[in-house]
C-alpha cells in the first residue's frame, strides 16, 4: 500500500467503517439473514473487541487481524440488523399483519394535500384500527388519494381521520424495464394506498401536528405563496419552487425531459449547490457576530440551525442532508480550529445517514451526490491543470467546465446505469445552467425577505421570470441540437462496477504514474466487453410477448430478436410523455427498435403464432365456429369490455392461461376472474400484477 493511500486511511477513519456496514446492509436485503445469526456476530465481535482492552500492546499487536477481523464482523452485523429493523414489514404492529376488510382504520395526515388533475394526495400515518367495539394501535404509512370534493379540499396536514375502505398494496414495477415503484415506496415504510371519496371518510380531530410539522409547512407555504405571486408564467413558477425548496408537483413534465437530456437535471434536484449558496449568506451574515468574543459561540450555532431549518423545508432528501452533515462538520471543525479531511467528512455523513436510513443506499439522488462530490475531490485539481489560462475570465469559465467534468467522471455509470443516457453538450448546459442557477436561487432568497414591500417584490419578481425564462430557453436549444442525447443505453450492475473500476485504475495510472493500474484496466475493460457481446448475442435470439399495464388502453407487443411490433392504441403512439414512460423502458431493455409489420406472425384476424406458441387477441365479441377438435389457446388475452362468455370460449379452445389488460373494467374483471376460478384457468391481471410477459424461446 503507498503512502498517500495509508495518509487517506489515517486522514479518513470512517472509510474503514463504512464499507463493511454498506456491506452488511446489502447481504441482509439480498440473501435475508436470521437476526439472531447478526445478533450473536455483534455481541462475540463487541466482547472479543472489549476483552482486548485488557490486553498488554504486544498481545494487541499479535491479535492484530483477529482484530481487524472483529471490528469488520460489528459493522457487517450492524448494517444487517438496521436493514432489517428498519423494514417495515419487520414491525409486530404493521398494519398489514393485522388489518382485515371492513374494519376502521385512522390515520393522520402527514403533509398537505397535493392536487392532482382528478384527486388529492397526501401521505398518512396509520394510528390503530377498530375490530368491533376495541381498538388496537398499529404503524405504517399508506398513500391516501381523495375525491375532488370542497370538504375534501379542506384537510390539512394533521387531520385525522377514519375509513373503513379496503386498502390495495402498492403493486411493483407496471413495466418491464420502468421504475420500481412498490420497492421505492417501501424503503419510505409505505406500502398501501386507497382512494376516498366524501362519504367514506370520518373526520375526528381538525388538525393536530407534530411541533416540526406547524413549524416547517407554514413557512414552506409561505414560500409558495410569495413565489406564485411575483413570479410569472406556468413553467417559471413551477422551476422557481424546484430551485429554492424542492417542490416539484407544479414542474412542466417536458422541461423536466430537458433538463434531463441535457445533464442539468442536477440544478433542479435540492443539493449541494443550493446548500453551499445558503452556508455562504449565513456566513456572511453572522460574520459581525463572530468578531466579538463574548458572542463568538452564537455564529456556528446559528449557521447550522439555519442549514438544517433550510434542509427540512426543502424536504430532507438524501443528497441535501449529505451536504447538511459535511457542511455541520466543516461548522464545527473550524469552530474548533480544526481541520477537516473531505473524504472523512464525505464517509461521516455516509455513515450516519445510513444509519438513520439504510434504504437511502438505493436512493438514485444518494449515489449520485456521493459519487459527483467524491469525483470533483478526486479529479477537479488534475482537470483543471489541463489547461493554462491567463485571462481571469476566461479561466472562471475554464473553472466551472473543469468542474463538470470532474463530476461528470464517476456519475457517468450511475446515470447510464439508471436513466440509459448520456447528454453530449454537457459542458455547453453546465457552462450557463450552474451559474445561473446559482444566481436565481440567491434572487429566490432576496425575494421571499423583501417581499414585505411589494414594489420590491414586484421588481424581482419580474427580473427572476425573465432569468428563469432565459435558462429555460437555452436549455431547450441545447437539447433541439442534433446528437445532444445518446439514448438507449443498456448496462447492468456488473458492468457499471466495471466502468467505475477502469476510471479509478486508468486515473490512479495517470496520477500517479505507476503502470500496476494499467492490468486492473484492462481486466475490467476485458469483462464489460464479455458481458457486452453475450448480452447482444441474447438480445438478437430473444422471442418475447408483452402485455403492457397501461390504464383504460390496450397495449401489446411482440418481440422478435432486435424489433418490436407494436398492437393497441394508436394514441399512445403519439403522446410523447406516455411513450417515454410506458414503453422506452421496456425498449432500451430490450435493445429493440421497432419493426415493420405483424403481417409473418398473424394467423386470420385474431391469432397470433410465434415460436409455436399461439396467442388469441380479444377485444370484442367473438364468432365462433363449431369444430370436432380444440384448438390449443396459450395464451388467451381479453381487452376492453369485451362481450365473452369464457365457459362457451371453452368449448372451442383449449386454453391454458388468461391475461386481462389495462383497457378492461373492474367489474368486467371481477366476472372473468369468476369463471377462470371455475374452469380452472390460471389468469394474470395486469392491473394488480403489473405487464404479462411471456418469453417464448
Amino acid at each position: 500500500m503507498s503512502i498517500n493511500r495509508v495518509a487517506i486511511w489515517r486522514k479518513a477513519p470512517f472509510l474503514r467503517f463504512l464499507s463493511p456496514l454498506i456491506a452488511g446492509i446489502l447481504l441482509q436485503w439480498y440473501l435475508q439473514f436470521d437476526m439472531r445469526l447478526a445478533w450473536f456476530a455483534l455481541a462475540f465481535s463487541t466482547a472479543f473487541l472489549l476483552l482486548s482492552f485488557f490486553l498488554s500492546h504486544f498481545r494487541r499487536f499479535q491479535f492484530s487481524i483477529l482484530h481487524g477481523i472483529a471490528i469488520t464482523i460489528v459493522f457487517i452485523s450492524l448494517g444487517s440488523l438496521l436493514t432489517w429493523y428498519n423494514d417495515i414489514r419487520h414491525d409486530p404492529r404493521w398494519i398489514g399483519n393485522h388489518y382485515c376488510p371492513g374494519e376502521t382504520l385512522i390515520v393522520v395526515l402527514q403533509e398537505p394535500l397535493v392536487e392532482k388533475a382528478n384527486s388529492y394526495k397526501a401521505l398518512a400515518t396509520v394510528k390503530g384500527y377498530c375490530r368491533g367495539p376495541r381498538y388496537y394501535s398499529a404503524s405504517g404509512s399508506v398513500i391516501v388519494y381523495f375525491e375532488k370534493d370542497s370538504a375534501c379540499g379542506k384537510l390539512d396536514f394533521g387531520a385525522a381521520i377514519a375509513f373503513s375502505k379496503w386498502m390495495q398494496e402498492i403493486p411493483s414495477a407496471s413495466n418491464p424495464g420502468g421504475f420500481d415503484y412498490q420497492r421505492f415506496c417501501l424503503f419510505q415504510g409505505v406500502t398501501h394506498q386507497v382512494f376516498l371519496r366524501k362519504k367514506e371518510i370520518v373526520i375526528f380531530r381538525d388538525r393536530q401536528p407534530t411541533i416540526l410539522a406547524s413549524i416547517l409547512f407554514p413557512i414552506r407555504r409561505k414560500v409558495l405563496f410569495v413565489l406564485r405571486k411575483y413570479i410569472h408564467g406556468a413553467k417559471e413558477q413551477g422551476l422557481a419552487e424546484a430551485l429554492l425548496i424542492g417542490y416539484k408537483d407544479d414542474l412542466d413534465k417536458n422541461l423536466v425531459q430537458s433538463y434531463t437530456s441535457t445533464g442539468v437535471v442536477h440544478v433542479i434536484a435540492i443539493s449541494g449547490l443550493h446548500l453551499g449558496l445558503v452556508y455562504w449568506l449565513l456566513v456572511r451574515l453572522f460574520a459581525p457576530i463572530r468578531k466579538r468574543k463574548i458572542f463568538k459561540w452564537l455564529s456556528p450555532i446559528m449557521v447550522i440551525a439555519g442549514l438544517w431549518l433550510f434542509t427540512f423545508i426543502a424536504g430532507a432528501q438524501p443528497s441535501v442532508l449529505r451536504s447538511a452533515v459535511m457542511f455541520t462538520c466543516m461548522v464545527l471543525a473550524d469552530g474548533f480550529s480544526r481541520k477537516t479531511s473531505v473524504y472523512n467528512s464525505l464517509a461521516f455523513s455516509a455513515f450516519v445517514l445510513l444509519c438513520v436510513n439504510p434504504f437511502w443506499l438505493w436512493d438514485v439522488g444518494f449515489q449520485l451526490s456521493y459519487s459527483a462530490v467524491l469525483s470533483i475531490v478526486v479529479f477537479m485539481k488534475p482537470v483543471y491543470n489541463w489547461v493554462y489560462i491567463k485571462n481571469k475570465i476566461l479561466d472562471s469559465l475554464w473553472k466551472v467546465n473543469a468542474v463538470s467534468v470532474a463530476a461528470q467522471l464517476l456519475t457517468t455509470p450511475f446515470s447510464i446505469y439508471h436513466f440509459h443516457q448520456f447528454p453530449a453538450y454537457f459542458l455547453l448546459s453546465n457552462l450557463i445552467a450552474v451559474p445561473l442557477s446559482s444566481i436565481i436561487v440567491l434572487g429566490e432568497i432576496f425575494l421571499c425577505a423583501a417581499s414585505i414591500v411589494p414594489f420590491i417584490g414586484f421588481v424581482s419578481g419580474k427580473i427572476l421570470s425573465w432569468l428563469i425564462s432565459l435558462m429555460n430557453g437555452y436549455i431547450e436549444r441545447i437539447e433541439s441540437l442534433p446528437y445532444s442525447l445518446w439514448e438507449g443505453l443498456q448496462i447492468n450492475f456488473i458492468q457499471a462496477a466495471m466502468i467505475i473500476v477502469i476510471i479509478a485504475a486508468v486515473a490512479s495510472w495517470l496520477l500517479k504514474k505507476e503502470k500496476f493500474w494499467i492490468w486492473p484496466a484492462m481486466i475490467a475493460l476485458l469483462v464489460f466487453a464479455i458481458l457486452r457481446t453475450v448480452s447482444f448475442c441474447r438480445s438478437n435470439r430473444q422471442r418475447t410477448f408483452i402485455v403492457y399495464y397501461i390504464p383504460k388502453h390496450e397495449a401489446i407487443e411482440v418481440i422478435n430478436g432486435r424489433k418490436y411490433f407494436y398492437i393497441g392504441d394508436s394514441e399512445l403512439l403519439a403522446n410523447d410523455l406516455a411513450g417515454n414512460f410506458h414503453f422506452k423502458p421496456t425498449h432500451t431493455l430490450y435493445r429493440v427498435t421497432t419493426g415493420d409489420s405483424l403481417h409473418d406472425f398473424f394467423r386470420g384476424k385474431h391469432f397470433i403464432e410465434l415460436c409455436s406458441k399461439k396467442i388469441l387477441l380479444v377485444d370484442h365479441e367473438l364468432a365462433l365456429d363449431s369444430c370436432d377438435k380444440k384448438l390449443i389457446v396459450d395464451v388467451l388475452v381479453l381487452s376492453r369490455n369485451s362481450k365473452i362468455y369464457l365457459p362457451k370460449l371453452s368449448k372451442t379452445f383449449a386454453i391454458r392461461q388468461v391475461v386481462f389488460d389495462g383497457s378492461a373494467s373492474s367489474g368486467k374483471i371481477r366476472y372473468w376472474i369468476k369463471d377462470c376460478d371455475s374452469l380452472r384457468i390460471p389468469y394474470h391481471n395486469v392491473s394488480e400484477k403489473g405487464a404479462f410477459v411471456m418469453r417464448l424461446n
